[in-house]
């Protein structure tokens, strides 16, 4: 197992106290060799990724819901994506999109040594074009692009989600900044955003309050 950080950059904390924090990660259990080296990877170059406790959530709730069609907006380096796609199962699909090539480049290799490349499908570039594009419907779309861009996910995402389907977010508690009396333009999107999912007539939305927050919201 890859030697984890004492504290790594995708643990973020401002959520919960500190002591939680601590106590939540130290019960979750060893992960296999590539997501260890993916973690200690996204530390060490500054790359976004959920994390380990926020991905069991994700891998629970594509469980649960029998999800086998999942467009993931913003994968990096694509930790996430193996969790959803190990959750898929043999014939379960998940679209992978980010920006970055070099980021796109690595996850493949990741996808390959995880033993996931066949049920995942690379695209490079804009994740919200990507979106716009799609003529079917998907069980879960997952949004972790720029979050200035959140409000227009939000407009993206429904018509592309089946009835019953998951519309799930990260960062939706931006680091307990969201009550500062002078918000930044991304802080501003994410409160728009939020506002947006839990007044919305076509969703059932929830905030878990797990590492930087987490939407999950049903499609009516």
């Amino acid at each position: 197992m890859t030697d984890q950080p004492a504290n790594p950059d995708w643990r973020m904390g401002g959520i919960t106290v500190p002591e939680v924090e601590d106590y939540l990660y130290a019960m979750l259990p060893p992960r296999d060799e590539v997501l260890a080296e993916m973690e200690v990877d996204a530390s060490k170059n500054d790359v976004a990724i959920v994390g380990p406790a926020v991905a069991r959530v994700l891998y629970q709730l594509a469980t649960i819901s029998g999800a086998k069609k999942i467009f993931e907006m913003g994968s990096a380096i694509g930790y996430s994506t193996i969790w959803w796609a190990r959750a898929v199962g043999e014939g379960g699909r998940v679209v992978y999109t980010d920006g970055d090539a070099k980021h796109a480049d690595k996850a493949r290799r990741y996808f390959e040594r995880a033993g996931v490349s066949q049920r995942i499908v690379v695209r490079v570039g804009d994740a919200l074009e990507f979106l716009s594009e799609e003529k079917e419907q998907y069980d879960i779309i997952f949004n972790d692009v720029d979050k200035t861009d959140y409000p227009r996910v939000f407009r993206l995402a429904l018509p592309r989600l089946k009835t019953g389907g998951l519309f799930i977010t990260d960062n939706v508690l931006w680091s307990g900044k969201l009550r500062q009396p002078k918000p930044d333009a991304e802080t501003k999107a994410i409160l728009e955003f939020n506002k947006l999912i839990y007044e919305s007539k076509d969703l059932f939305t929830t905030i878990l309050p797990i590492r930087d927050g987490v939407s999950v919201c049903v499609k009516k």
